[in-house]
């Protein structure tokens, strides 16, 4: 799980609970569209799985997420 995960908002947080807006702005994204490369980590997963409905993920290989950087 020493990847990295890309997320990107493809949903508005307008009408969703305080929670969910908190967990989006936590991990970086702040917009419709917007995408964030965040580490691959049980904290990271636990917050994409709490707004799944709101986000899209894909995995980073290892070596991706070098080149992103």
């Amino acid at each position: 799980m020493a990847g990295r995960l890309r997320v990107t908002q493809v949903k508005s947080t307008i009408s969703h609970i305080a929670r969910n807006r908190g967990t989006i702005k936590a991990l970086g994204l702040h917009r419709i569209g917007d995408t964030v490369v965040v580490p691959d980590n049980d904290a990271t997963r636990g917050m994409v799985r709490a707004v799944r409905f709101l986000v899209e993920v894909e995995e980073l290989p290892e070596t991706a997420a070098e080149e992103t950087r």
